[in-house]
């Protein structure tokens, strides 16, 4: 794997919570002349979460979930679809430990985390963009395991329709005081409306232009070099399927706010740049969708996968902290933009 190198070296854990399933560990390999990341890949039946989920979709989200698509950033069907500026990490190598569990061995990237003003929204707005334009061809749809919409689908029938929305339906959660004194009088009322609605929105993202994502395009998982302006990094890619042009917009928008590093506040500043350097840059690489399409099909995304699931109900049977009650606020405000963005997107 290191050819030349004879080095001592120490193993460390990277302290990041991952939201997905299907890791393992995170941890990095150092040496006196060399770093390495290496990340743990695992089927979902290790997931040490799993137990949490609805006893009624907890083993079809086990079988069906596709553990190893990560691995897919390699591949031509998404290495070979990259734009000028938005690349993958260095792939060393990929160790299989048995019982479906797998390490991958990755370039370390020495990131910034500091890097993520506008200017930086919009270059990664527009690397996406050219990524789904390159990615919207009949040639690479054809090519994955799952067919148009299959992604925001099974999510909605498991996520929300099982998971979240018979949360949001308990008189006793929206009288919790976290909730309570976070939410504005009307948010239940609005994700009740918008929950009936789920299906004809679906209908609405499944006819318009598609292309298949990165699928998890939050800052975080767009890492920037060190000293670097014009480069992302790409990691993590998830939801390999054909979904609705513009469905990355939504996972940048709002990934920092889910980490803590970004207000609610700052959405609106961030959202304004985003369609437009999107359209720039998928119309840079061949694809002539309009900016009301990729605007529909950002929210009505950004909608279905965060709109009803960003409270963080599973923290309210523990006490009530106050850096709770700002951690509740703060996603309330979260909600609410997110469903004002989608109502208003026409005006």
């Amino acid at each position: 794997m290191f050819d030349g190198i004879v080095d001592e070296w120490q193993v460390r854990d990277v302290p990041y919570e991952s939201g997905s399933p299907a890791t393992g560990g995170l941890f990095r390999v150092l040496g006196k002349r060399f770093s390495v990341f290496v990340k743990l890949l695992q089927h979902v039946r290790h997931w040490e979460r799993l137990h949490l989920l609805p006893a009624q979709i907890r083993d079809q989200f086990a079988a069906d979930f596709p553990w190893r698509q990560e691995l897919a950033a390699w591949e031509s069907t998404f290495a070979g679809c990259l734009p000028a500026g938005l690349r993958v990490p260095k792939l060393y190598g990929v160790t299989d430990l048995g019982d479906d569990r797998l390490l991958v061995w990755m370039e370390d990237i020495d990131a910034d985390l500091r890097g993520w003003d506008l200017s930086r929204f919009a270059f990664a707005a527009r690397m996406l963009g050219g990524l789904a334009a390159n990615r919207s061809t009949p040639q690479i749809r054809a090519a994955m395991d799952f067919p148009a919409g299959y992604g925001m689908r099974a999510y909605t029938q498991g996520r929300l329709k099982l998971g979240a929305l018979p949360v949001l339906a308990n008189d006793d959660v929206w009288a919790h005081p976290l909730v309570a004194d976070a939410v504005d009088p009307l948010l239940r009322k609005d994700l009740q409306r918008l929950a009936a609605d789920l299906d004809d929105i679906l209908d609405l993202l499944d006819g318009l232009p598609q292309a298949v994502p990165h699928g998890d395009a939050s800052p975080q998982n767009l890492l920037i070099p060190a000293g670097t302006r014009d480069e992302l990094v790409a990691i993590d890619i998830s939801f390999q399927s054909p979904l609705a042009i513009g469905f990355d917009l939504g996972q940048l928008l709002i990934g920092l706010v889910h980490a803590g590093e970004m207000t609610a506040a700052e959405l609106p500043a961030v959202h304004e740049v985003l369609v437009p350097s999107f359209v720039d840059g998928m119309r840079e690489y061949g694809l002539d969708a309009t900016a009301k399409q990729v605007t529909d099909g950002y929210l009505g995304s950004l909608l279905v996968r965060a709109g009803f699931t960003s409270l963080p109900f599973e923290l309210l049977s523990g006490p009530t902290a106050p850096e709770l009650a700002a951690l509740f606020r703060e996603r309330a405000a979260l909600m609410r933009f997110i469903v004002d963005a989608w109502e208003s997107r026409a005006q």
